[in-house]
């Protein structure tokens, strides 16, 4: 397994678990102690866990630079990102919030001609430059862990707002709905869903069957969910009952 990967598994292992320890990464990468040692040492300096005695707590995505990032994601995520740009018409208003898949949606996002906006720092240094796009920031509380805006000022502000699509991240997903473990950023979501005309989720397999500390909204608030080919079978039911189209990238997506 290369450097890259490595630190991806670990990255994903401690955000399904929030802490894990350094013996159970051993056993599940297969690597040495003094390897997985050093690779909890570079990803406790780019932010996102934290190193503990005898293991790593997951702190969540952090305003590094979009290289770091791009390493980093998953190749799930890649696709997943790939896949919702090309949802994505020419001229439409593109509503993002913060992650690293929304992230990757953005670096994909390059070279069309679209109205974005969003609350995520990282995102908008990515796009700040970008000629064919126009950008538009939505401010509030930058929270530390991860560069977005979130809060009372964010939530007035995209009430001004209107947008043709929003592209969204969530840190779970059971038949209940979504969830996510910042009551601000859930705060600020619900807003962010009543200023589109279409909700997109993007979320790679292991978000399904998650719960996080709060609710966010219904199944039946979101159109289409966009994920991995790792999406348990069940799942086509509740979606289908939902109301939702699953589209899986690099597979055949379906209309519920």
């Amino acid at each position: 397994m290369i450097v890259d990967e490595r630190r991806s598994k670990i990255l994903k292992i401690a955000e399904e678990l929030g802490f894990v320890s350094l013996q159970r990464l051993v056993s599940e990468l297969g690597a040495s102690e003094s390897t997985v040692r050093r690779d909890l040492e570079f990803l406790d300096s780019t932010g996102h866990i934290q190193r503990t005695r005898g293991g790593a707590s997951f702190l969540g995505d952090s305003q590094v630079d979009f290289d770091t990032r791009r390493r980093l994601a998953s190749s799930e995520k890649q696709r997943i990102a790939r896949r919702t740009v090309e949802l994505i018409s020419e001229g439409e208003t593109v509503l993002l919030d913060g992650g690293t898949t929304t992230l990757e949606v953005a670096r994909y996002l390059v070279g069309k001609s679209l109205q974005v906006l969003t609350n995520s720092l990282p995102i908008a240094a990515l796009l700040m430059n970008r000629p064919e796009i126009e950008l538009i920031f939505i401010g509030g509380y930058v929270y530390p862990r991860t560069g977005v805006a979130l809060g009372e000022q964010s939530v007035e502000a995209l009430k001004r707002l209107h947008a043709t699509r929003l592209v969204m991240s969530t840190g779970g997903i059971t038949a209940d709905g979504l969830f996510n473990s910042n009551a601000l950023l859930v705060e600020t979501e619900r807003q962010m869903i009543r200023a589109a005309d279409r909700v997109t989720l993007v979320a790679d397999s292991s978000k399904f069957g998650q719960r996080a500390l709060s609710h966010l909204c219904p199944l039946e608030v979101v159109d289409e969910i966009v994920t991995d080919e790792g999406v348990a079978g069940e799942w086509w039911q509740v979606l289908d009952q939902a109301g939702i189209r699953l589209d899986v990238a690099g597979g055949n997506g379906r209309q519920g």
